[in-house]
């Protein structure tokens, strides 16, 4: 009997069937579940995932990082007790998961938190065979990163359609936890879309359109593959939400929809390139919607249109309400957000605009985002003075995140708290910051305590702008 095609419930009829059997008076102790109930087999993951597994690999990483110690740093210390001048280092190691998804070319699809900065990235096949892998390309905005491998004989997954994922339907996780070898889990997708989750413990997931799962994702699931029962990949395995660390049955996967438009930019230039509308929005509260004299509290103010954007072109303006966004009802600013992080460069973004009383529809087409800056005072007056910009290409590629301080005004708040140019801004209180589009939203939030956290020579540590 194939799974795909069962009767509803007919599998669970003949366990409760096989369980009767087995406490019936004159049975053996050792009875065991049937292998068909009325003519039809016990259904089985094993057939599937034995096509499934081959592509599912181990990723372990080697990434050095330097030794800040007081006594290797002074060069009389150093001249007194002969210490060598090389700087000192120790190495980390990691383990992940990853998913074979181009057999000929040996591109791995897997986490940006499994190989971003690292030194050295090994893949394990299941076969057992071992490959030194190339990084092609990160994305800490989605946590997606490609690695290839120079392996023949491989299997690849193919990818599901995401149209057709539905909450309710069953998925497998395949990945290898605790570096203890390949590990199944099932479960069924709980919840489409999640978004506003946080960061993941690499910095990064500012675009977030999650699948969530209550198959079990533990740690070293992340980069493995989340699987439909015909072995077809749905998702790449992310995250969990834990109080305890540990699974409680709420896991995350990264959907196709975002790994492949990313894996396919990754591919071809290395990096993404990203869209943008050109548009400053704010949620609609009550007392906004009663300004506006609005019926209710639906869709986007905009608030401010870029010159020259995408926004300016298409007519936009500030004061409009955008009430949908592609067809569907626009909730709110992260949506938006999400479509201009996630949408392929060039885009028609189809927007329904009410101004006036009036709603009409506006398309504009995402062009691409250029390195900006932004005056600390438009995101919040303890900023005034500090003047925040993009990280260069180059930045990224040696796995820095965040945005950087060009100048700090002596005098201001920042310089009395220790912000100095060339310090870099890596996080809000307990939120991490990946780009100038992430910080004007937190910004927007208007925090009681304004907590940076900043990244100098030093390392990091948090500053209290008072």
């Amino acid at each position: 009997m194939s799974l795909r095609h069962s009767r509803p419930m007919s599998w669970l009829t003949g366990l409760l069937a096989a369980t009767v059997i087995g406490f019936v008076p004159g049975t053996s102790p050792a009875a065991t579940l049937p292998t068909a109930v009325d003519g039809q087999p016990m259904p089985s993951l094993a057939p599937m995932l034995e096509h499934v597994t081959p592509a599912v690999v181990n990723i372990s990483t080697k990434t050095r990082v330097a030794v800040s110690n007081p006594y290797f740093s002074d060069p009389v210390l150093r001249q007194l007790f002969g210490l060598p001048d090389t700087p000192q280092e120790r190495t980390e190691q990691s383990l992940g998961s990853g998913v074979i998804v181009d057999a000929a070319r040996g591109y791995v699809l897997t986490n940006n938190h499994v190989v971003g900065g690292a030194d050295d990235i090994t893949v394990t096949l299941q076969d057992g065979r071992d490959f030194k892998a190339k990084l092609i390309g990160t994305d800490p905005d989605t946590d997606v990163a490609v690695v290839q491998i120079p392996a023949q004989n491989l299997q690849a997954l193919p990818l599901a359609d995401p149209s057709k994922l539905r909450v309710g339907d069953y998925v497998v996780a395949v990945g290898d936890p605790f570096g203890l070898g390949q590990t199944v889990t099932a479960g069924i997708v709980s919840a489409l879309g999640r978004s506003g989750l946080g960061s993941s413990s690499a910095g990064g997931m500012g675009y977030q359109n999650f699948i969530q799962t209550d198959a079990s994702i533990n740690p070293g699931n992340s980069g493995g593959a989340l699987v439909n029962l015909r072995g077809e990949l749905v998702g790449i395995n992310t995250m969990i939400l834990s109080p305890s660390g540990g699974n409680v049955g709420i896991g995350f996967a990264i959907p196709n929809t975002i790994t492949s438009e990313v894996m396919a930019q990754l591919v071809a230039h290395g990096k993404v390139q990203r869209g943008s509308l050109g548009v400053q929005t704010q949620a609609i509260t009550p007392r906004i919607a009663q300004l506006l004299k609005l019926q209710d509290s639906n869709g986007v103010v905009v608030t401010g249109v870029s010159a020259g954007s995408a926004a300016a072109q298409a007519g936009l303006q500030p004061g409009d309400v955008l009430t949908t966004l592609n067809g569907k009802p626009l909730r709110s600013v992260q949506e938006l957000r999400n479509a201009e992080g996630l949408l392929p460069l060039g885009s028609t973004v189809q927007l329904g605009v009410l101004r006036d009383g009036h709603s009409r529809p506006i398309n504009a087409t995402l062009s691409p985002v250029k390195l900006a800056s932004v005056e600390g005072s438009q995101l919040d007056a303890r900023l005034s003075g500090v003047r925040f910009s993009e990280l260069s290409d180059d930045q990224r590629a040696q796995g820095l995140y965040g945005v950087a301080i060009n100048a700090v005004q002596p005098g201001s708040r920042a310089a009395r708290a220790g912000l100095s140019a060339g310090d870099l801004l890596i996080g809000i209180g307990n939120q991490r910051i990946t780009g100038l589009n992430m910080l004007r939203g937190l910004a927007k939030v208007h925090l009681r305590q304004l907590v940076l956290v900043i990244a100098d020579a030093d390392g990091s540590h948090y500053v209290l702008i008072e």
